[in-house]
């Protein structure tokens, strides 16, 4: 089927679902527009609002890197998929195997763990989220899959599902392997997605504490975000000599959440103090401005074979978009879907996106559901909507 494409200007949509009146579209005179942000030093840097997929700043987002304990986040996710799955209890007890303990046991980051020394589930993922210990993911790994091979298998399976075309891992915990893991960007940014997305309240208690104490031992969690930025609650740092310093971090203030990635930084501090400069300008830089309320009709799809010949279209919640402060050129709007689309379908489906675009803005896109329940055709829905396809 062919992708179908509706454009409109965004101001029009306006009047149609916000009554709003026509001079609310005109372009207002603003400020000069912020200065470019400070992550731009950095070799691979991406800020995105993940509330619209929207790119608020991007450099070599697509470029492959290593991304040292940065790969721990797929082990998170991994875990917490099979938590989710009934595959993998928190409560449950594994011990490092002797194998284990000659490879990782004392090896970097660690949670101190001995060779038979047993451990919950529950202490080895906040062992890894953090304090990155690679102890703690070898034992995760070999526990839950039988091997660390075995575990990466799943890893990079899962990354395929999620469409992160650009990743490869083959450890569990990032520690070099001559190049053989390797992400972009992008990719952690849709990693970050799912998690947030699919494990909220499994991000929320695993990720972004101060430290972690386990058998009396207390470490801090070197995030450079934690405490220091306004809405701040993680993710994951990465080092090793050949990759440099990096990064995937989030913060959330007002309902609306960035997510930022760094890599290739020369070291640790100025890691840290691009990453705040970079958030806090994603956060200020920006004019946040809302589109549509939640449960507004943004458009309608064609449907064929359906007991109607269109469905409305909503967005889960407001729309929103950032405007660079300073910017004045029109917003456009485009829904994308493969088209027609086919009955029956259920109330809830996402079927479409909205595109929102405006001169030097990178394109915000929100996944678009169906508002209401569309059946299969009976023999009068087709015959009506044969002659109604006459006229449309």
């Amino acid at each position: 089927m062919a992708m179908t494409q509706k454009r409109f200007p965004l101001f029009a949509l306006f009047l149609c679902a916000m009554a709003m009146p026509t001079q609310a579209a005109m372009p207002v005179k603003a400020p000069p527009r912020p200065a470019v942000p400070a992550a731009a030093e950095a070799p691979v840097a991406l800020l995105v609002d993940l509330s619209n997929g929207q790119v608020l700043h991007a450099r070599n987002p697509d470029r492959r890197f290593m991304p040292a304990s940065v790969t721990k986040v797929m082990t998170l996710y991994l875990a917490f998929e099979l938590i989710e799955a009934g595959k993998l209890d928190p409560a449950q007890i594994m011990a490092m195997s002797p194998l284990i303990a000659r490879e990782w046991r004392r090896k970097g980051s660690t949670m101190f763990l001995d060779a038979g020394e047993q451990v919950r589930v529950d202490d080895l993922l906040l062992g890894i989220a953090n304090v990155s210990a690679n102890d703690g993911a070898a034992v995760l790994a070999e526990g839950q899959a039988g091997s660390v091979a075995a575990w990466t298998a799943e890893m990079n399976a899962t990354a395929r599902r999620l469409g992160m075309a650009g990743s490869h891992f083959g450890t569990p915990n990032g520690w070099p392997d001559e190049g053989r893991t390797f992400t972009t960007a992008q990719d952690l940014v849709t990693l970050a997605r799912a998690m947030l997305a699919r494990h909220p309240d499994k991000f929320g208690y695993y990720i972004g504490r101060t430290g972690f104490d386990y058998k009396g031992i207390t470490q801090i969690n070197h995030d450079p975000m934690i405490g220091q930025v306004a809405g701040a609650d993680g993710i994951k740092t990465g080092f090793t000599n050949e990759s440099g310093f990096s990064y995937l971090g989030t913060a959330q203030r007002n309902g609306q959440r960035l997510a930022l990635v760094l890599a290739g930084v020369e070291n640790g501090r100025l890691r840290g103090r691009l990453a705040r400069s970079y958030v806090e300008w994603g956060f200020t830089a920006f004019e946040r401005q809302r589109l549509f309320d939640p449960g507004t009709v943004i458009g309608t799809a064609r449907v064929q074979d359906g007991s109607a010949l269109r469905v409305p279209l909503v967005a889960r919640g407001a729309v929103s978009v950032n405007l660079l402060r300073g910017s004045d050129g029109p917003l456009r709007a485009t829904i994308h879907y493969d088209g027609p689309l086919r009955a029956p379908l259920a109330q809830g489906e996402q079927v479409a996106v909205l595109e929102v675009t405006a001169p030097g803005m990178a394109p915000a896109t929100i996944p678009l559901f169906t508002n209401e329940e569309i059946g299969a055709a009976g023999p009068l829905d087709r015959i009506i909507n044969s002659i109604a396809g006459l006229f449309s």
